[in-house]
Formats: C-alpha cells, sequence, structure tokens
C-alpha cells in the first residue's frame, strides 16, 4: 500500500499536468496557425512571387522588405492590439459588448487627427498620434460618464449607446472634413486598410505591441478591477489608477491604430467573447489567446479582402464589419434570450 501511494501522483497533479500540457500544446497550435497566415500573406499580392523563387533565390526582395513583410507585420500588431483593448475594455465596463469601435472610442481618435490636421497640418507622426490619444482619452472619459449618470438597467443598451456617441462624433467629423476638404484624409482614418502600409509608415504600431505586453503583465489587476469598485479597494488594490492605466492603454492602442491603418470595427469585440467561452475571464490566462486570435483573425480577413476581387483589393475593414457584424448581432439574440 505504501510503496503505491508513493508511486502514484496525486489526482489533482495529474489533472494540473496535463490540463497544462493541453494549453501549451493549444497555444503552439495557434501561434503555428498565426505563422502559417503570416507566410501566406508574404506570398499573395499583385507581384507574382511564390515559395520556390525564394528558395531558388530569385524573388523580388526589395517587395518583401518594402511591402509585404511590413504588411505582415502591421496585421499582427493591429490585430493582437485592438482585440486586446477590447478585452480590457470589456473588463473594467462589465459589459461584454464594449469595444473600442461600440463606445466610440475611434471615432473621438478620427475626430484628434482631423483637428490636428486643421490646427497643425505639418505636425509630425508622434505630435498627432499624441493629438488622437488624447481625444479617445476624452471619448473614453464621456463614455464612462453617461454610463454613471444614466440609469442603464439592460446590459445590452450601453454597446448602442456607445455606438450613438460614435455616430454623433463620427457625423460632426464629416461635416467639419467636408467644409473644409479634408473628407479623404478623414476616410483613410475611419476605413480600416492594409494597402498603404510599407516600410516607414507601419512603425508606430509597435508601441501598441508593446502595450500588448503591458497588458499581460498587469492582466491579474484587470480581473480584480472589474469586480467592482468595493472588490478591488478591499483587495488593497487603486480602483482608480487601475482603472485609468486600462483606459489609457485603449486610447494609445486605439489612436496608433486609427493613424496607422484606420479604424477596424468590431475586432476588439469578436475576438474577446470567442475567447471568453473558452479560456473564461480570468485576463492573464485570455491575453495571449486574444492576441493570437485577433492576429489570426486580421490575417484571414486580410486575405480575403486581397483575393476576393483580385488583383483589386477591398478594405479590410468591409470584411471585419460583415465579421464583426453579424457576431455582434448572435451575441445581442444570445443576450437576450438569457436575459
Amino acid at each position: 500500500m505504501t510503496e503505491t501511494a508513493i508511486r502514484t501522483p496525486p489526482v489533482e497533479l495529474v489533472s494540473s499536468s496535463t490540463g497544462g500540457t493541453r494549453r501549451m500544446s493549444a497555444m503552439v497550435a495557434g501561434g503555428a496557425l498565426v505563422a502559417t497566415l503570416a507566410a501566406v500573406s508574404l506570398f499573395v499580392g499583385v507581384a507574382d512571387i511564390t515559395v520556390g523563387d525564394v528558395l531558388t533565390g530569385r524573388a523580388d526582395y526589395e517587395i518583401i522588405a518594402l511591402s509585404r513583410l511590413p504588411r505582415t507585420l502591421a496585421l499582427i500588431l493591429a490585430g493582437a492590439a485592438l482585440s486586446v483593448a477590447g478585452l480590457i475594455m470589456q473588463l473594467l465596463t462589465r459589459n461584454v459588448f464594449v469595444e473600442p469601435s461600440t463606445a466610440g472610442i475611434l471615432d473621438f481618435a478620427a475626430l484628434g487627427l482631423l483637428v490636428t490636421a486643421l490646427l497643425w497640418p505639418g505636425a509630425p507622426i508622434m505630435a498627432k498620434m499624441v493629438l488622437g490619444t488624447a481625444f479617445a482619452l476624452l471619448g473614453t472619459a464621456l463614455f464612462l460618464r453617461i454610463l454613471a449618470v444614466v440609469p442603464l438597467r439592460d446590459v445590452l443598451v450601453v454597446p448602442l449607446v456607445g455606438l450613438m456617441l460614435g455616430g454623433v462624433v463620427g457625423s460632426f467629423s464629416t461635416f467639419v472634413a467636408y467644409r473644409t476638404d479634408l473628407l479623404q484624409s478623414l476616410n483613410a482614418w475611419t476605413t480600416g486598410d492594409f494597402s498603404a502600409v510599407i516600410a516607414g509608415r507601419f512603425e508606430l504600431l509597435w508601441i501598441a505591441g508593446v502595450l500588448v505586453v503591458v497588458a499581460a503583465l498587469v492582466a491579474d489587476r484587470f480581473t480584480v478591477a472589474g469586480l467592482g469598485e468595493a472588490f478591488t479597494t478591499n483587495l488593497g488594490l487603486d480602483y482608480r489608477r487601475t482603472m485609468a492605466l486600462g483606459m489609457t492603454v485603449v486610447a494609445v492602442v486605439s489612436a496608433t491604430a486609427v493613424l496607422t491603418v484606420g479604424a477596424l470595427p468590431f475586432l476588439g469585440l469578436v475576438v474577446p467573447n470567442v475567447v471568453r467561452a473558452v479560456v473564461g475571464d480570468h485576463a492573464r490566462r485570455a491575453v495571449p489567446w486574444v492576441a493570437l486570435t485577433g492576429a489570426a483573425l486580421v490575417l484571414a480577413c486580410d486575405l480575403v479582402a486581397r483575393t476576393v476581387i483580385a488583383p483589386y483589393e477591398m478594405p479590410i475593414a468591409t470584411v471585419l464589419g460583415v465579421v464583426g457584424a453579424v457576431t455582434f448581432l448572435i451575441l445581442l439574440a444570445r443576450g437576450r434570450r438569457r436575459g
């Protein structure tokens, strides 16, 4: 009996070890999927570049270095960052239907860039990002203030309020852009499109990538803050500081994405909800999965946008909008039935 007990590990340890192995295997598989989609992205485009050309040294490496590789990196960084930003917003607002596009934050960021173009036409790229972030923070604060003041009994009304707020801001931006002959610039900021991404025009997205790492490191704080101010304070965590950190991350990521590749709608809504259904609400466990899934979804939608009407290309925001809108309606219907 004693020998058997020594040789047989506890059931809990076996279960934990097996679960950890499965999660690691699934993470490796997810990374392999993203790597595969990224590799395919390098060989899709108007210029015909094949794997054989690369292996034999006949490929046009200038196109790969200046266009294909920067575009692929931008897709990965934007997809991962905006998806994680959506997860942070959902945790801090305790609403699974909230993300930068449904809260109007992307519209505020675009308004900030429009104001910058009007008042400081020759502003450097970092100044544009700072002003876009400031307007995104303003939009976030206004959205949270509306939620605090207006008694919303139905959780499904919250994203609708954000969509209406974004619609008002977007309409105002369109009017100002029309009167000042800046409609083309505004369309570039409000429509996600990676066709103009080349070397030297996407590096700002590395800031968003760094913020994804920051979000992973402080994910436990966001999980606790999502339980409410009273519970967070009782655990000795500064609720307001955590909220400020989370919303700053969301604002910077939103402004960076809008400035670099334009708005990508519903990305922060679809990905966190899909991941949550599999791994649960714990942010530390969910952040890596959200980043991988967001990158994979953006890569896949970009491949569709580049091939469905080849050799022409449609904006990736069109494909994401269809996928995100259908998913949003499904989530709303499920939430209504549960209610």
